[in-house]
């Protein structure tokens, strides 16, 4: 079977001009980055390096006689989401398949791999029986009415989950591909670890391919806030993509295959890459693993609308620079587009660098060569958001989203959303905007393995003393 090769192997091409104009020290903006799951790890916490969290949510699942202590919180709430969790780890995974060397470079390998099994671990407690997955935790309008700490919360926290009588293939199939390409990940530093993935990811490919059923239709209470939009057979293919990367098991190539002809062949023009929408990830994988032509055709699709626009439509841009998607959170999709250009020109191919080029232009976007001059990655270069849509970082003392005036904590690494325009200067740091200000556990997943392939490209290197005194 065609497996993904171990990074450390690929010769990348050598690129002239492979450093990056902009002065940025890529190795901190990636070590900020993986601090920032940190920051949004739930349960207990044992040693951190978040001086400000604590234990929290210590008796999760318990309505329902399930231990689901522990993973992460979704974004600047203490929801627990099944779906987008998956989809960034999946995501943080293959940047670790792909850059390792950059992971190295910066010495943050051990701290991706910590980061990606804190979110595994909690991946394999919600996964009691192979036709049961718990896809939620938490009431959003409860949890929404209440601006403080996690450590202080004491409003009631219901646990949701799909079964084969209230299925979700969507769902399943993501978890699965989180567990498969972390299998892939951990294969070499723990085998036995990567072994338990493996056989949770394949219980929950036959689980989502068994019943069919899209989970936020079984989970009224997931609808308002990660519904499924791009039905499950994206999610599905892609669970059967990364079971075949980690195995070499032909069926699974085939059935990837067979789904992608029948549901999602030609259809990527104008679409971004996010927790919902697996098409252009799974067509530049597949393009990866198999060089087809059928593949590759869709994945320059949605490349060249991300860039030059070449064939088809192309994406607005701001007149900066940034590749701007839509008003809600453009950066995410900015950067997960990046990611994917990285792994196609390194891996499949790239026409006089387009890919490439985009790619290093947006990260640097986020990191501050934009016409406002500001980061937009917190507590990272110059003048980054202080005040961030997160209420632990915030840290009010009385429920009060405006008080303190800024967030009491630096929540270094996290990515928010941008601006909400196409004009560079639409951007203000404040607390109530959800669309420019929120930070998530899928911003940051696309945007992790990026910065890993900038710290390839050039020098720097993490804080010996992280997070500074």
């Amino acid at each position: 079977g065609l497996k993904l090769d171990p990074p450390r192997r690929m010769l990348f091409r050598s690129r002239q001009a492979s450093q990056s104009r902009p002065d940025f020290n890529y190795a901190v903006a990636l070590q900020m980055s993986l601090y920032f799951y940190e920051a949004q790890r739930s349960g207990p916490l044992g040693q951190t390096r978040v001086a400000w969290r604590r234990d929290s949510a210590l008796k999760d699942g318990a309505d329902k006689g399930a231990d689901l202590t522990g993973g992460y919180y979704d974004a600047g709430d203490h929801m627990k989401f099944t779906f987008p969790l998956s989809s960034a780890l999946s995501m943080l995974s293959w940047g670790g398949l792909e850059y390792r060397a950059g992971y190295e470079k910066a010495g943050q390998w051990q701290t991706l791999l910590d980061t990606v099994r804190w979110g595994t671990d909690w991946l394999i407690k919600a996964h009691p029986s192979p036709n049961e997955l718990y896809a939620q935790v938490g009431d959003g309008r409860l949890d929404h009415a209440y601006w403080g700490p996690p450590e202080r919360m004491t409003m009631k926290r219901p646990s949701y989950k799909i079964s084969a009588s209230a299925p979700g293939s969507d769902l399943a199939g993501e978890a699965s591909a989180a567990l498969a390409s972390a299998s892939i990940l951990f294969v070499k530093d723990d085998p036995a670890y990567a072994a338990t993935l493996l056989r949770h990811a394949r219980e929950l490919y036959d689980f989502a391919v068994k019943f069919p059923g899209s989970y936020s239709d079984s989970i009224p209470a997931a609808k308002e806030y990660y519904p499924s939009r791009y039905g499950y057979q994206d999610e599905v293919a892609w669970a059967a993509a990364w079971l075949y990367s980690a195995t070499g098991e032909r069926r699974y190539l085939n059935e990837a295959a067979a789904i992608y002809k029948d549901a999602i062949q030609g259809r990527l023009a104008g679409a971004a890459s996010c927790w919902d929408d697996k098409r252009p990830a799974l067509a530049v994988l597949m393009a990866r693993l198999t060089r087809q032509d059928v593949y590759k055709r869709d994945a320059e699709q949605f490349l060249d609308y991300w860039t030059d626009g070449r064939l088809g439509p192309r994406v607005r841009y701001t007149p900066g620079g940034l590749a701007w998607h839509n008003e809600w959170g453009p950066l995410r999709y900015a950067a997960n587009a990046a990611f994917l250009a990285f792994v196609y020109s390194d891996r499949v191919a790239d026409y006089r660098y387009i890919y490439h080029r985009f790619a290093r232009r947006q990260i640097n976007y986020i990191l501050g060569d934009n016409p406002a001059r500001r980061s937009y990655l917190v507590g990272f270069g110059s003048n980054p958001p202080l005040n961030p849509h997160h209420r632990a970082s915030h840290d009010s003392p009385d429920n009060d989203i405006n008080n303190p005036p800024n967030n009491a904590h630096i929540l270094y690494g996290a990515l928010v959303g941008g601006p909400s325009s196409l004009d560079d200067f639409d951007y203000e740091d404040n607390r109530r905007d959800v669309r420019q200000n929120e930070v998530a556990l899928d911003y940051n997943g696309g945007l992790t393995g990026a910065l890993a392939r900038m710290v390839m490209l050039n020098s720097g290197r993490a804080m010996r003393v992280f997070p500074p005194k």
